[in-house]
């Protein structure tokens, strides 16, 4: 379930009740191109974020750099500080970079979490990353577009993988809660108009003088816990996450898109029929990403995490 805290207009909250089908199974790799292009990669390694594309940056820049904490051969990574009730980090960290548009996007990051690490302490959040796309302008709040998919964690006894995506824009509101499928590619594909690929976790719901909606996909378990041993959240983990638009054929949107999570080569989420985009939007393409750390309820304790050597590119190598 994607839930909205009352007055947060930028950012929404995404939830789910039960784990996505099909989550689990090997380290089988994403379809996509033989030869995967990079993007754009960061390395957190020093302040110049502005100078290798980022945009939309706090003022006075990312202070957050921690030369502390990285992964070995790096030099620094980026601190998330979420103090006692923060909703947003502090220092923040909130920023965008552009990139070629591209059908299909991957994400590689490592994290590692405080000792204390409890998230949001809710069934719902942080935001972490999300991709938007060509569809709406660079400066979009990512909560209502025309396609915004994310790539988050959510505590819940461990850090369990979240992915979802919203579509708000598309929403036809004169036919709230009908199924279109099938009568118009007018329609929203992230609830409100329906749910073509079953979605187990989809919602739909007003806020304020808008319609909202998403639809969520969770591992089946955590992938990270708190306790020590290999999947210990104190530690460094390598993150993958892979997504790829439906086709469009005869003016239709296809069941076969591709929303897919790995945590150190382990396959979480696996969803191959996944409804992002109808026949309505058949030029939409992944342009922008986007760093946007968010407990909507306020942190429940002082906690930190610790994201580095990041890469964008068009397939999982």
């Amino acid at each position: 379930m994607i839930q909205r805290p009352a007055g947060i207009l930028w950012c929404t909250c995404v939830a789910a009740a039960m784990a996505a089908a099909g989550c689990g199974g090997s380290a089988s790799a994403a379809p996509g191109p033989s030869a995967a292009v990079t993007l754009f990669q960061e390395s957190f390694d020093d302040a110049g974020l502005g100078a290798r594309g980022w945009y939309d940056l706090p003022a006075g820049g990312i202070t957050s750099i921690d030369s502390t904490q990285h992964i070995p051969g790096s030099k620094a990574s980026l601190l998330v500080n979420f103090a006692l009730s923060g909703i947003t980090p502090s220092p923040a960290t909130a920023m965008r970079h552009s990139f070629t548009p591209s059908d299909a996007v991957y994400l590689r990051f490592w994290i590692r979490h405080s000792a204390n690490w409890v998230g949001s302490g809710k069934p719902y959040h942080p935001h972490l990353f999300s991709f938007l796309t060509n569809a709406d302008n660079a400066y979009v709040g990512p909560a209502w577009t025309h396609l915004t998919t994310y790539i988050e964690e959510n505590y819940q006894s461990g850090d369990v993988a979240v992915l979802g995506a919203q579509d708000a824009a598309n929403i036809d509101t004169s036919r709230i809660n009908q199924d279109l499928t099938g009568v118009t590619e007018n329609r929203a594909a992230s609830g409100c108009n329906g749910n073509a690929d079953a979605t187990a976790d989809i919602t739909c719901y007003a806020s304020g003088s808008v319609w909202e909606n998403g639809k969520t996909w969770k591992s089946a378990q955590p992938a990270l816990l708190p306790t020590a041993g290999p999947a210990y959240q104190g530690d460094w983990h390598e993150v993958e996450a892979y997504y790829k638009l439906n086709s469009i054929a005869n003016g239709i949107g296809q069941l076969d898109g591709i929303a897919q999570y790995w945590v150190d080569g382990q396959l979480v989420i696996d969803r191959r029929n996944v409804l992002f985009r109808t026949g309505a939007h058949p030029a939409m393409q992944f342009n922008q990403f986007f760093i946007g750390p968010y407990i909507g309820d306020g942190s429940p304790v002082a906690q930190q995490e610790w994201i580095d050597d990041l890469v964008v590119m068009t397939g999982r190598p």
